[in-house]
């Protein structure tokens, strides 16, 4: 039987993403062990480091993965393909029981951004880990959402062309609409919007995000102090995982008064504050470039919630005995 400290997983996807994401486990302590990879290009680099670095591998896809003998063992999958992937993958893998991360913005599971809501989600069957954008806005809003009301919650993330392959681009509409709902459902905004930017630059620019909430003042004038000082708390605890997430600049009040009301199209006059947070998310460079923020906030998400269900099965695992 499996040592419960060794938790065998299995990564589908050996593109950047699922790749840097191997490459992170292994420089761990553990209890994450990556018992299989699996592509669909057996001449893709990923699948030859994994070769190398002694972990199991195919070519075969999801049907290769489960003709795998590890396949007995694992107790999490990786889906680091892409939404339409995904939903391909899941419907073969679910009947087996095993429990899956999806890195792709397909939505069939919970949202999960670990600093947020990560306890709440221990054991769903298939979590969705939202999109790059909305593992570094999210948490952002929920600081603000701590603090006052959040009628409107709106992000804007800008990333390195080169930082943003197939999968990426394929995926656009999907992490528009994932995002938005997830600066709802997660972030606690009563409306929110998603904008995406893909930047050509050369050389290329980090990734960059910018946050803007409305808190109205119905419920009382909003406190700046208590939003900035719930801001930076949030901060610091998404750098706990993801070392290279830190604020741009201070973070930025502006109020509309009944006098000087700010107008929205379709919505009408709004008074209270505008908070912006502009943020920016380096690499850790474990295989991407630091420009790739985008991707490496994406497998350190993954990575921090894969740790805290291994712990939780095993927790549970010993009140059973």
């Amino acid at each position: 039987m499996t040592d419960p400290g060794d938790y065998p997983v299995a990564i589908i996807g050996s593109g950047n993403i699922g790749t840097d994401l191997m490459i992170k486990i292994r420089r761990s302590d553990g209890p994450l062990r990556v018992a299989a990879m699996v592509g669909i290009d057996p001449n893709s680099d990923g699948l030859a480091r994994a070769t190398r670095l002694g972990v199991p591998t195919t070519a075969g896809g999801v049907d290769g993965l489960l003709a795998m003998p590890e396949f007995a063992d694992i107790k999490l999958v990786f889906d680091a393909t892409s939404a339409g992937a995904h939903r391909a993958n899941w419907a073969k893998l679910a009947p087996t029981g095993v429990r899956m991360l999806d890195l792709t913005p397909a939505a069939i599971g919970p949202y999960c951004v670990p600093v947020v809501n990560v306890e709440e989600c221990l054991d769903a069957p298939n979590l969705n880990m939202v999109t790059c954008g909305g593992q570094a806005t999210v948490p952002i809003v929920a600081a603000v959402s701590e603090a006052g009301i959040v009628s409107y919650a709106e992000m804007v993330s800008s990333i390195s062309a080169r930082s943003a392959g197939p999968g990426t681009r394929a995926n656009i509409d999907e992490f528009t609409e994932t995002t938005s709902a997830a600066l709802q459902t997660v972030g606690g905004a009563q409306r929110g919007k998603a904008v995406m930017i893909l930047n050509p630059a050369d050389p290329p620019i980090m990734m960059r995000n910018t946050v803007y909430c409305l808190v109205p003042d119905s419920g009382g004038d909003p406190d700046p102090g208590a939003i900035e000082s719930s801001i930076l708390d949030m901060v610091d605890r998404v750098s706990a995982y993801v070392p290279g997430y830190r604020l741009e600049q201070r973070v930025q009040f502006e109020t509309f008064t009944a006098d000087a009301p700010l107008y929205i199209p379709e919505t009408g006059k709004f008074t209270g504050t505008r908070v912006t947070v502009m943020l920016e998310v380096t690499g850790a460079a474990h295989y991407l470039p630091a420009y790739a923020g985008n991707l490496d906030i994406m497998t350190s998400a993954a990575k921090a919630t894969a740790e805290r269900i291994a712990v939780h099965e095993t927790e549970k695992l010993g009140v059973a005995r």
